[in-house]
Protein backbone atom coordinates (compact mmCIF):
# COMPACT_ATOMS: atom_id res chain seq x y z
CA UNK A 1 0.00 0.00 0.00
CA UNK A 2 1.27 3.46 -0.84
CA UNK A 3 0.97 5.56 2.31
CA UNK A 4 2.26 8.95 1.19
CA UNK A 5 0.70 11.08 -1.53
CA UNK A 6 3.74 12.28 -3.53
CA UNK A 7 5.28 14.78 -1.08
CA UNK A 8 7.47 17.38 -2.80
CA UNK A 9 9.21 18.84 0.28
CA UNK A 10 10.22 17.80 3.76
CA UNK A 11 7.37 19.91 5.16
CA UNK A 12 4.85 18.06 2.96
CA UNK A 13 6.25 14.73 4.13
CA UNK A 14 5.99 15.73 7.81
CA UNK A 15 2.40 16.95 7.40
CA UNK A 16 1.39 13.68 5.77
CA UNK A 17 3.21 11.65 8.43
CA UNK A 18 1.37 13.47 11.22
CA UNK A 19 -1.99 12.76 9.62
CA UNK A 20 -1.09 9.09 9.09
CA UNK A 21 0.19 8.76 12.67
CA UNK A 22 -3.09 10.11 14.03
CA UNK A 23 -5.06 7.54 12.06
CA UNK A 24 -2.81 4.49 12.31
CA UNK A 25 -0.82 4.76 15.54
CA UNK A 26 -1.48 1.78 17.84
CA UNK A 27 -2.24 4.14 20.75
CA UNK A 28 -4.98 5.69 18.60
CA UNK A 29 -6.58 2.37 17.66
CA UNK A 30 -4.38 1.62 14.65
CA UNK A 31 -2.44 -1.46 13.65
CA UNK A 32 1.23 -2.00 14.58
CA UNK A 33 1.98 -3.53 11.17
CA UNK A 34 0.53 -0.52 9.32
CA UNK A 35 2.45 1.93 11.52
CA UNK A 36 5.69 0.05 10.85
CA UNK A 37 5.05 0.26 7.10
CA UNK A 38 4.33 3.98 7.41
CA UNK A 39 7.55 4.49 9.39
CA UNK A 40 9.60 2.60 6.80
CA UNK A 41 8.14 4.64 3.94
CA UNK A 42 8.71 7.84 5.92
CA UNK A 43 12.38 6.97 6.52
CA UNK A 44 13.01 6.39 2.81
CA UNK A 45 11.23 9.55 1.70
CA UNK A 46 12.94 11.57 4.45
CA UNK A 47 16.35 10.72 2.99
CA UNK A 48 15.21 11.90 -0.46
CA UNK A 49 13.57 15.13 0.72
CA UNK A 50 15.62 16.17 3.76
CA UNK A 51 17.08 19.27 2.06
CA UNK A 52 14.02 20.22 -0.02
CA UNK A 53 11.86 22.84 1.66
CA UNK A 54 9.06 25.29 0.97
CA UNK A 55 8.65 28.87 2.16
CA UNK A 56 5.46 30.68 3.22
CA UNK A 57 4.80 31.67 -0.40
CA UNK A 58 4.73 28.00 -1.42
CA UNK A 59 8.01 28.21 -3.34
CA UNK A 60 10.21 25.12 -3.21
CA UNK A 61 13.96 25.43 -2.69
CA UNK A 62 17.01 23.28 -1.89
CA UNK A 63 18.65 24.13 1.41
CA UNK A 64 22.34 24.97 1.21
CA UNK A 65 22.76 23.84 4.81
CA UNK A 66 22.65 20.08 5.04
CA UNK A 67 20.20 18.98 7.72
CA UNK A 68 21.43 17.00 10.71
CA UNK A 69 17.90 15.95 11.59
CA UNK A 70 17.08 12.26 11.47
CA UNK A 71 13.69 10.80 10.57
CA UNK A 72 13.53 9.17 14.00
CA UNK A 73 13.69 12.52 15.83
CA UNK A 74 10.54 13.95 14.29
CA UNK A 75 8.70 10.63 14.41
CA UNK A 76 9.49 10.13 18.11
CA UNK A 77 8.39 13.67 18.99
CA UNK A 78 5.06 13.40 17.19
CA UNK A 79 4.41 9.96 18.74
CA UNK A 80 5.16 11.33 22.22
CA UNK A 81 3.00 14.45 21.86
CA UNK A 82 0.05 12.99 19.99
CA UNK A 83 -1.77 11.77 23.13
CA UNK A 84 -1.10 14.79 25.38
CA UNK A 85 -4.15 16.78 26.39
CA UNK A 86 -4.90 20.51 26.36
CA UNK A 87 -1.95 21.46 24.14
CA UNK A 88 -1.64 22.77 20.61
CA UNK A 89 1.14 21.40 18.42
CA UNK A 90 2.11 23.66 15.56
CA UNK A 91 4.68 23.22 12.80
CA UNK A 92 6.15 26.53 11.67
CA UNK A 93 8.81 26.02 9.03
CA UNK A 94 11.03 23.26 10.44
CA UNK A 95 10.25 24.14 14.06
CA UNK A 96 7.73 22.47 16.33
CA UNK A 97 5.93 24.83 18.73
CA UNK A 98 3.74 23.68 21.61
CA UNK A 99 1.30 26.00 23.39
CA UNK A 100 -1.68 25.61 25.68
CA UNK A 101 -1.68 23.95 29.10
CA UNK A 102 1.94 22.79 28.89
CA UNK A 103 2.73 22.84 32.61
CA UNK A 104 1.46 19.30 33.12
CA UNK A 105 3.62 17.94 30.29
CA UNK A 106 6.75 20.06 30.66
CA UNK A 107 8.86 17.05 31.69
CA UNK A 108 7.90 15.20 28.52
CA UNK A 109 8.76 18.28 26.46
CA UNK A 110 12.13 18.63 28.19
CA UNK A 111 12.81 14.94 27.64
CA UNK A 112 12.38 15.50 23.89
CA UNK A 113 14.73 18.52 23.98
CA UNK A 114 12.07 21.22 23.72
CA UNK A 115 13.07 24.60 25.07
CA UNK A 116 10.86 27.23 26.69
CA UNK A 117 10.52 30.50 24.77
CA UNK A 118 9.62 32.91 27.56
CA UNK A 119 8.88 35.85 25.24
CA UNK A 120 6.56 33.75 23.11
CA UNK A 121 5.11 31.74 26.02
CA UNK A 122 5.59 28.51 24.07
CA UNK A 123 7.82 25.46 23.93
CA UNK A 124 9.84 24.95 20.76
CA UNK A 125 11.98 22.28 19.13
CA UNK A 126 14.41 22.64 16.27
CA UNK A 127 16.93 19.96 15.42
CA UNK A 128 19.59 22.28 14.04
CA UNK A 129 21.60 24.86 15.96
CA UNK A 130 20.01 28.24 15.36
CA UNK A 131 21.75 31.56 15.06
CA UNK A 132 19.58 34.62 14.85
CA UNK A 133 20.46 36.76 11.82
CA UNK A 134 18.72 39.94 12.92
CA UNK A 135 18.30 41.92 16.11
CA UNK A 136 14.60 42.31 15.41
CA UNK A 137 12.37 40.42 17.84
CA UNK A 138 9.63 38.49 16.07
CA UNK A 139 6.39 37.42 17.68
CA UNK A 140 4.96 33.97 17.03
CA UNK A 141 2.46 35.62 14.65
CA UNK A 142 5.33 37.22 12.72
CA UNK A 143 7.09 33.88 12.44
CA UNK A 144 3.88 32.24 11.20
CA UNK A 145 3.55 34.94 8.54
CA UNK A 146 7.09 34.34 7.28
CA UNK A 147 7.21 30.52 7.31
CA UNK A 148 3.60 29.45 7.26
CA UNK A 149 2.16 27.13 9.88
CA UNK A 150 0.13 24.01 10.39
CA UNK A 151 -1.61 22.99 13.60
CA UNK A 152 -1.51 19.31 14.46
CA UNK A 153 -4.62 17.93 16.10
CA UNK A 154 -3.88 15.86 19.17
CA UNK A 155 -5.86 12.69 19.79
CA UNK A 156 -8.15 14.57 22.21
CA UNK A 157 -8.97 17.21 19.57
CA UNK A 158 -9.71 14.45 17.04
CA UNK A 159 -12.18 12.81 19.45
CA UNK A 160 -13.91 16.13 20.20
CA UNK A 161 -14.41 16.73 16.47
CA UNK A 162 -16.71 13.68 16.22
Amino acid sequence: MKWFNNPQTLEDLKKQYKALALGHHPDCGGCVKDMQAINNAYDKLFQLLKNTHTNANGETYQSTNKTEETPEQFRDIINALINLQNITIEIIGNWIWVTGDTFSCKNILKQHKFKWGSKKHAWYFHSEPYKKKSKKALSLEDIRAVYGSQTVNTRQQELLAY
